[in-house]
């Protein structure tokens, strides 16, 4: 009986350790992710080697991120050809909205949407939340708010001029 209270105390002292609720930050290495597009189709990290990525988390009924999905869906059209890879991830809490109810207002947008994530990633204080990875794979920016055009270019322009990595894809390569 003492053994098994032991373990369940030690399961629990693990369940609830800081490493198991890490948060990505700014200035650290990105944690891979397994992105489920509203297609099926998945992409990870390592699929997106070299490329400026931008995960945006959003919800339905948040206003701010009705008013950001349009910005930020015509900046990775016009961005992408430099590297911009911009992923929608609905939030997860509402997978309970069927995806027919969705599809028409996702089929409006030119960036690919998730319906799921695997990794550390999740919203951080609020909805929109924003994690921008570099080309070497490092997370440059992550918050909870919209972005507007002024932050976009002040966050995405000097990474989409930086060199891909040794050995990364780059978009005229036409390999991911």
């Amino acid at each position: 009986m003492r053994g098994m209270v032991r373990a369940l105390v030690l399961a629990s002292l693990l369940l609830a350790s800081p490493a198991a609720a890490h948060t990505p930050k700014v200035g650290e290495l990105a944690p891979d992710f397994t992105l489920t597009l509203i297609d099926g189709s998945k992409v990870s990290l390592s699929d997106l080697k070299g490329q400026v990525i931008v995960l945006n988390f959003w919800a339905t009924w948040c206003g701010p991120c009705r008013n950001e999905l349009p910005l930020l869906d015509a900046y990775y059209h016009v961005q992408k050809p430099t590297g911009l890879s911009v992923f929608a991830v609905e939030d997860q809490d509402e997978a309970s909205i069927p995806l027919y109810k969705l599809k028409p207002f996702l089929a409006k947008l030119t960036m690919p949407s998730a319906r799921k994530i695997k990794g550390g990633y999740a919203p951080l204080e609020g909805f929109p939340t924003n994690y921008v990875i570099d080309r070497a794979g490092v997370i440059r920016y992550a918050k909870a708010a919209a972005f507007d055009l002024d932050t976009l270019n002040a966050v995405l322009v000097p990474l989409l001029r930086e060199a891909a990595p040794a050995g990364g894809a780059t978009p005229a390569s036409g390999k991911l």
